[in-house]
């Protein structure tokens, strides 16, 4: 799936949001296993469509304007189907919580500053508990995407100004990817131009999108070379590295190197492949407490190539995701 105007490189589907995020495995996670009377994401797929025909004359909430949509069971039929048209930021909130009272509020305004290309839903999860239950949520606040009716996670606690806009941005270019590319209030959107890429970092894009690795990564190495604190072009390099491995892999490769890694936990080659499967197939915290259990193991120069590499998938999802952070702690316990 390739991603207009993104600086990532794009051909891996199952990265579609920085951290492998795959819409089709968060639609299984979320509707895997729902507690007793939660509606699933696929059932509320269902839901919209019925209800869509049952209510031809009812607006889509929030359709015609950017004001906050209070979610409750009559309504998230359409919310979801809104979702189709419009990126839906939604913020799972209770009254006992004011830090989620607070996230509401200030999620409001950050959405609003998208000129409409977002749409903002909250819903108060004691009022609405089957949104809850159907999506696993663990704690308030939360914050979740819908996008042509499938959920993908945001972020769990409280998140600063500048974490929720990377996220946003991300969301809007997997939308654009997916064509979803309206407004609240149903004419297209415009994004605004990105400055283009430096040369290096151009050159290596360019390369991806003909399979040129080799190319890719020589361009990235000349970049960081000159540039050792590039961070962007750190984490296209180490996208570049898994995707050239995952790619000398076949499936009959894959299905051995599974088995391997089962049966010799020890491995150090088999426990690195499976990673990178895990990494790509969107289970990344499999990835990495794979590594990590293997590096609380062991010792020596299998060790270090572990962590090594670890640090490289760090790159590839992004430092600043929940789930690196939770990671790093880990990886220090098994270190230290």
């Amino acid at each position: 799936m390739s991603v207009p105007g993104s600086r990532q490189p794009s051909p891996l589907p199952s990265m579609s949001l920085r951290g492998a995020v795959d819409l089709s495995a968060l639609k299984a996670r979320a509707t895997a296993t729902p507690p007793a009377h939660a509606p699933s994401a696929s059932a509320a797929n269902s839901a919209a469509s019925s209800s869509a025909q049952a209510q031809t004359s009812r607006e889509q909430p929030g359709a015609d304007s950017g004001q906050t949509i209070q979610i409750d069971e009559a309504n998230f039929p359409q919310l979801v189907q809104l979702s189709a048209q419009v990126p839906v930021v939604v913020l799972l909130w209770a009254q006992y919580s004011p830090e989620s009272q607070r996230m509401r509020d200030e999620l409001a305004a950050e959405v609003a500053g998208y000129g409409g290309r977002l749409a903002y839903a909250t819903a108060d999860i004691e009022a609405f508990p089957q949104l809850a239950q159907a999506l696993a949520i663990q704690a308030v606040p939360t914050a979740v995407a819908f996008l042509k009716g499938q959920p993908i996670p945001l972020f769990q606690g409280a998140a600063a100004p500048d974490q929720s806009r990377q996220l946003f941005e991300e969301l809007l270019r997997v939308a654009e990817a997916n064509g979803v590319t309206g407004t609240v209030d149903g004419e297209p959107a415009s994004a605004p131009a990105e400055p283009p890429l430096p040369p290096r970092l151009q050159e290596a894009y360019e390369a991806l999108e003909v399979g040129n690795y080799a190319a890719a990564e020589a361009a990235l190495t000349k970049e960081l070379a000159e540039h050792p604190a590039d961070h962007e072009a750190k984490a296209m390099l180490a996208q570049v590295h898994l995707m050239s491995r995952v790619e000398s892999l076949g499936q009959d490769e894959a299905e051995r190197v599974r088995a391997a890694a089962a049966s010799s936990p020890d491995d150090v080659e088999a426990q690195l492949a499976v990673a990178d499967l895990d990494l790509v197939g969107g289970h990344v915290e499999d990835a990495f407490a794979r590594l990590v259990g293997f590096i609380a193991k062991n010792f020596g120069p299998e060790r270090e190539q572990a962590r090594v590499r670890l640090l490289e998938l760090f790159e590839v999802i992004g430092t600043t995701d929940p789930r690196v952070s939770s990671a790093r702690q880990q990886l220090a316990r098994a270190l230290f």
